[in-house]
């Protein structure tokens, strides 16, 4: 899994097109219409730099948000100290998820699950998630689909220009391992120097069935499948899926 060093620096930058308050809206209503607890303690799964962690918060959720990358939790850390939130940080791998109560909402968003490197890793996941889940609780989350890393991400090199910084994102796809190779090349300015980082991960792309087995095994009900960040079915070009899955009131665990 992608420890983020570099990245970690300048990830809200290269992803400032993202609309964090818009996502965080989307899942907010996800709660609402499967029965969700508004204002409850909700799980931000991998939460990276703690953006979506602050709009839940803003939203009137009682917000955990952990991360394996401590230079990520930093950056987090930062945006708790502006914004005076209440929100709780933790270092924490995904797989080995450790809360100190049930959870009545986790919300694991922007791929996170992709970096998981194999079908053990994800199942200890849902595992973990199903554990610490309040009877009835919600598990939200999404993943980019064996589509995205076939015909989008690929063998394709894309490039972000933004004011300080400049980024070259390189994919090598697997097809036999559904694995994608990322290599980042990123250039920081300072004033007229550059300062050039390099960052190198993989993400990981399971088949919908598969991933549909595993929540079944551990213990969730699936509620709805939808496209990404829409209440659109899932399609065979979908780039992105939106799972929502409860935990049933009566649990075998």
């Amino acid at each position: 899994m992608a420890g983020y060093n570099a990245f970690a620096l300048f990830y809200d930058e290269l992803t400032s097109n993202i609309d964090y308050e818009k996502r965080a809206s989307y899942f907010d209503v996800l709660i609402d219409k499967f029965g969700g607890k508004k204002g409850g303690i909700l799980l931000d799964l991998c939460c990276g730099t703690g953006s979506l962690s602050e709009e839940f918060y803003k939203l009137g959720y009682d917000v955990i948000a952990t991360d394996a990358s401590m230079q990520m939790l930093n950056a987090a850390l930062d945006k708790k100290f502006d914004s005076g939130s209440t929100v709780q940080y933790l270092c924490q791998d995904m797989r080995k998820l450790d809360m100190f109560g049930t959870i009545d909402v986790t919300i694991c968003a922007l791929d996170s699950l992709n970096h998981l490197p194999c079908v053990d890793d994800l199942e200890s996941v849902f595992k973990r998630v199903h554990l610490f889940c309040e009877p009835g609780g919600l598990f939200i989350f999404d993943v980019n689909t064996v589509f995205k890393h076939k015909c989008i991400l690929a063998d394709n090199v894309f490039t972000y220009d933004m004011e300080n910084v400049f980024c070259v994102w390189e994919n090598t796809y697997n097809d036999s391992e559904k694995r994608t190779d990322i290599v980042l090349n990123i250039f920081a300015r300072d004033n007229d120097v550059y300062t050039r980082y390099n960052e190198n991960f993989s993400e990981y792309a399971y088949e919908l069935d598969a991933i549909c087995s595993l929540l079944f095994k551990a213990g969730f009900v699936i509620c709805a499948m939808y496209d990404y960040d829409s209440f659109n079915p899932v399609n065979e070009n979908s780039e992105k899926v939106v799972f929502c899955c409860k935990k049933p009131l009566e649990s075998k665990c």
